[in-house]
């Protein structure tokens, strides 16, 4: 399995909702299409939110993978 070359990580462990997702769009906006971001995010409501929200703005959710404590949440920019 090739592993993918991410461009950017955002660790937004403890950021509440909405302000993970304000601070992914923002990272994203500065972003050049087709780059990978990485997010870290804690489970129930912002690994659901962010998601959501990151797949509504029309980007690629590329992996969503379950640590022991935190999701990462692979992104490629459209």
């Amino acid at each position: 399995m090739n592993e993918l070359k991410v461009n950017q990580h955002l660790d937004l462990k403890g950021v509440p909702c909405p302000l993970n997702f304000v601070k992914t769009k923002l990272m994203l906006e500065g972003m050049e299409s087709g780059s990978i971001l990485e997010v870290v995010l804690d489970d129930g409501e912002p690994i659901t939110n962010v998601t959501a929200s990151v797949k509504e703005e029309g980007h690629q959710i590329l992996k969503v993978e379950k640590t022991s404590e935190y999701w990462k949440l692979t992104i490629k920019k459209v």
